[in-house]
């Protein structure tokens, strides 16, 4: 056998065994999400409330309670959390938000929200309208790759 077909048998296999290993560690990680989904799904409550400001913010500048912070990993601290400050009856809180759901949340109007902890799962309007999300503008280059698809007779891109 040549060296190099050797040398490509070699990388082959380690390519193979991490494939394998992050397979197992996907499903675990998997299990793992849908067991905390089930319990915040089993923990929540629908509270109404005022939303006085939503940031991404850094979780140390967030406002949490101290103990929040000292609990999330390390590796996490450093990252962007979406933050909702809102008023909670006579307290003003801070909430940590869904992703799914941050650009949803208005700001400066009251809203009955499904929260589990101070994890906001759910928002609503407070008369049970669904909240409208704002649009974002189109840059110059989106319009231009659309406009110039249309004239092509090809189908926008989302």
């Amino acid at each position: 056998m040549s060296t190099g077909s050797i040398v490509l048998l070699c990388i082959l296999a380690v390519l193979i065994v991490a494939i394998v290993v992050l397979y197992f560690l996907g499903k675990k990680a998997q299990k793992k999400q849908s067991e905390q989904q089930a319990q915040i799904e089993a923990n929540k409550q629908t509270v109404s409330m005022l939303i006085i400001d939503k940031k991404r913010m850094p979780l140390r500048d967030s406002g949490l309670p101290q103990f929040v912070i000292d609990q999330t990993p390390k590796y996490l601290r450093r990252s962007k959390l979406p933050i909702v400050k809102a008023k909670v009856g006579p307290q003003v809180m801070s909430l940590v938000c869904d992703e799914k759901i941050f650009d949803s949340v208005p700001v400066r109007k009251e809203v009955k929200a499904m929260v589990s902890g101070i994890y906001i799962v759910g928002v609503k309007g407070l008369h049970g309208k669904p909240v409208q999300v704002q649009q974002k503008k189109k840059g110059f280059f989106k319009r231009a790759l659309e406009t110039a698809q249309e004239k092509a007779g090809a189908k926008p891109l989302k």
